[in-house]
């Protein structure tokens, strides 16, 4: 699966908050079904998202690549994916 492919397609159809702040929420709500951390996410983020009940996955980039596979101009540590949409993004194995 191309990672960039399948997270634009969820942006596009699905339902996903960009951002760790967001992240954050949707992982304390447990409306995350998965939870997508870039390589260079502050230490202190990643290890609250990861305690979550959520699964996460690291992404092979940093956030500069992340918020690129995004569609976005500028850099993003963390992605929540609430609704996967048309993408098969939430087939990703949590880390």
């Amino acid at each position: 699966m191309d990672i960039n492919k399948a997270l634009r397609l969820a942006i596009d159809t699905g339902k996903v908050h960009v951002g760790v702040k967001q992240s954050h929420k949707a992982a304390d709500s447990e409306a995350a079904k998965l939870i997508i951390v870039a390589s260079n996410c502050p230490k202190e983020s990643a290890e609250k998202l990861k305690e979550s009940r959520s699964p996460v996955h690291s992404f092979s980039g940093n956030n500069a690549a992340l918020g690129a596979a995004c569609g976005k101009p500028f850099p993003i540590s963390a992605v929540a994916i609430l609704d996967g949409g048309k993408s098969d993004i939430l087939s990703l194995k949590a880390d």
